[in-house]
């Protein structure tokens, strides 16, 4: 049953009779309700909640169920949390309407209908509902409008309802196969497209939803929800100046359009164009200011711009429009330096404790409670809650450390000191970027932040363009059975310079001219050998800090993306040793391009350290480098309140205070430990 969230123990994911079992079980309960049963429909549902927690089908049947027996304002939480776990159920969202209808919020209930309408165009009961509401409330063009696109039923409309729900049901092929068949009957067929498009993006198949939604663009212009969905999966693809274009050029057309300026929003952000993404997102809320999505991204960019206080009141406000939306207590307690109140952990108890809660909201309360647990100085029960909060996320997670270990070995057998000296006088020569690699929560932003303070230096962000390249070898190799790195083997000399122009023509974007700027993927240490040969003046700094503070710092964190290997101990502290291969290797084959900071080293005498830093670079020395918390400028990850501040050294030997309980880490780190920091 696709959206069931269970846990890892019942294999249900992974057990055909378990997921037989738990349509069954929903077909029982529709059957009640349309017998008119509401009262049994909820028992079973709620049942059925207990052995697939959040998920969306059962949510949405009690708030169906509770909504036929007049309790409008109870269904209203049940199917906000169906569409908040699945967002293209179109069928919850039309049911979300219907109980706001009821509840007396109808503008609320217009626009869920109007969702459901937007994932599934061919959705009869929505359209209909949707007529008789505007009806009632006098706004009678609008309904004659929707009316008349309900009787006027478009040849395919019963074919195209089939393929959403066959889509609904994770049955992805076959409402392929539909859809396609649909189009070559009629190859002009929009929402058939459209609908193509939205399954393409679902499987993470982006650019085939882009060039899809392109096509419904151009034989229908005025098509706004194809144009939402093109912005959306551009931002998917990091396209993000086209997004922008896509979105504003939306918005142009309809200013009005909520979902539009919450998406453009989201494009500036990941573009680091923050100051306008806090506009973009001020508009989306004055326009639905009842809605709390908004207000966790505002925090977020509020966060990112250093503007602390603005940050909590955002969150607080959308935790006062609904004090069930887990993320934002998650996303208080990322503040690092926050406190929460005693009221705030009695809520955060009391929705961990509810019937029916979905993974999701689970791991985000774990981890939020943790963090109030540890700044209280309990960290045996701060402990409890990071392990809860990372053994589930860990089962929403493919990562395999065997797979990982074998890339590795690939990786050094192929970049040895002969390969890379072939690579002498050839790459990119007009780019000098400084990447700082590691392990996450290694000190890396504090470095990024140091030099950043530098008046020759800019600072980006973790910019994906290294990784790109990789993924630009595997394509260009794909008719020779070729992938990386064993293609490079065989590649003409000048692909080096090749990508290494497209890294600096990629990242352009990012910058604003200055001679040195900053790329702070910590991932890219496993490419240090490929960025080297491609970018000749590029410079590398590996932040290490203490094996056990590094992964325990991983451990706490909840990643928004990426970073699989975080959520198990002894994952996380085989990739640390990984980590230490691959950096033993480059120090071996790139003599002098890389230079270790140790995190330790930094807290105990920054000015030394700031002058080999500096040295490295090919900078001179500027006394801001010193006084880098007074740098204003955006920062996006986790430590960004943390290295506003001057040096500390609280988080030295931080590990020992969660005792014991790190004991199945430090069996795997062995020998890591014993080697002092230097």
């Amino acid at each position: 049953m696709r959206g069931c969230n269970e846990r890892q123990d019942q294999n249900v994911n992974n057990d055909a009779s378990g997921l037989d079992e738990a349509r069954a079980t929903f077909e029982r309960a529709v059957e009640f309700l349309r017998a008119g049963d509401a009262p049994m429909t909820e028992r079973i549902a709620r049942a059925a909640l207990h052995d697939y927690p959040g998920e969306a089908n059962f949510l949405a049947l009690v708030g169906a169920a509770l909504t036929r027996q007049g309790k409008a304002v109870e269904a209203v939480d049940y199917l906000q949390r169906a569409v908040d776990a699945e967002p293209d159920y179109a069928k919850g969202h039309e049911q979300l309407g219907e109980a706001l209808i009821a509840a007396g919020r109808a503008e609320e209930g217009i626009e869920s209908l109007r969702r459901a309408l937007d994932l599934n165009p061919a959705f009869d009961a929505a359209q209909f509902k949707l007529g008789q509401v505007l009806l009632r409330l006098g706004r009678e063009e609008e309904a004659q409008e929707v009316l008349e696109a309900f009787i006027q039923q478009e040849p395919h409309r019963q074919r195209l309802a089939e393929a959403a729900e066959l889509q609904r049901w994770g049955k992805y092929k076959e409402a392929e196969a539909l859809y396609r068949e649909i189009l070559r009957e009629d190859t002009q067929n929009v929402t058939a497209m459209r609908l193509l498009a939205l399954l393409a993006a679902k499987l993470e198949h982006h650019r085939d939803a882009v060039v899809l939604l392109k096509q419904v663009i151009a034989l229908a212009p005025d098509y706004h929800a194809a144009r939402l969905d093109l912005g959306q999966a551009q931002i998917e693809m990091n396209d993000l100046e086209d997004a922008i274009a896509t979105l504003e050029e939306l918005i142009r057309l309809e200013p009005g359009n909520y979902g539009a300026h919450v998406g453009l929003a989201n494009a500036l952000a990941r573009s680091s164009k923050t100051e306008a993404a806090v506009g973009a997102y001020e508009k989306a809320i004055e326009l639905r200011p009842e809605v709390a999505g908004a207000f966790l991204g505002l925090g977020n960019v509020l966060k990112t711009l250093g503007s602390q206080a603005e940050a909590i009141a955002a969150y607080r406000k959308g935790i006062a429009i609904r004090p069930e939306f887990s993320e934002l207590y998650w996303s208080l307690s990322n503040l690092k330096t926050f406190r929460f109140d005693d009221d705030e952990i009695v809520t955060m108890h009391s929705l961990l404790a509810t019937d029916g809660l979905g993974d999701d909201d689970t791991v985000h309360l774990s981890f939020a409670l943790g963090k109030a647990y540890e700044d209280a100085g309990d960290y045996a029960t701060a402990f409890e809650y990071y392990d809860r909060g990372n053994q589930l996320r860990r089962q929403q997670e493919s990562y395999d450390p065997v797979h990982t270990e074998q890339i590795g070995e690939r990786i050094r057998a192929v970049f040895t000191s002969d390969f890379l000296a072939k690579a002498d006088n050839l790459g990119h020569q007009d780019c000098r970027p400084i990447f700082i690699v590691g392990l996450p929560r290694s000190g890396s932003t504090l470095l990024e932040q140091i030099l950043a303070s530098h008046s020759m230096v800019e600072a980006t962000h973790e910019l994906p363009e290294g990784g790109r390249l990789i993924r630009s070898i595997d394509r260009q190799q794909k008719a020779k059975g070729a992938r990386y790195p064993e293609a490079l083997l065989s590649s003409p000399a000048d692909l080096f310079t090749e990508l290494g122009q497209r890294y600096d023509d990629e990242t352009k974007r990012y910058r604003s001219g200055a001679p040195y700027f900053i790329d702070k993927m910590p991932n890219n240490f496993a490419s240090l050998g490929l960025l080297a040969m491609a970018l000749p003046n590029a410079r590398f700094i590996n932040a290490k800090r203490d094996p056990l503070d590094t992964c325990l710092s991983c451990y706490k964190q909840l990643f928004a993306r990426g970073q699989a290997f975080t959520y198990d101990m002894e994952e996380l502290g085989l990739y640390y040793l990984e980590y230490l291969r691959m950096m033993d290797h480059w120090h071996a084959v790139l003599p002098e391009r890389v230079l270790d900071v140790q995190y330790e080293s930094v807290v105990a005498d920054i000015e030394t350290q700031v002058a080999a830093i500096l040295e490295h670079c090919g900078l001179p020395w500027d006394d801001a480098c010193l006084d880098f918390h007074n740098t204003k400028r955006a920062i996006r990850t986790a430590s960004s309140e943390q290295v506003r501040q001057p040096i500390y050294r609280d988080a030295v030997a931080y590990a020992e205070r969660f005792g014991e309980a790190l004991n199945p880490l430090r069996e795997v780190l062995g020998p890591a430990l014993s080697v002092p920091p230097t």
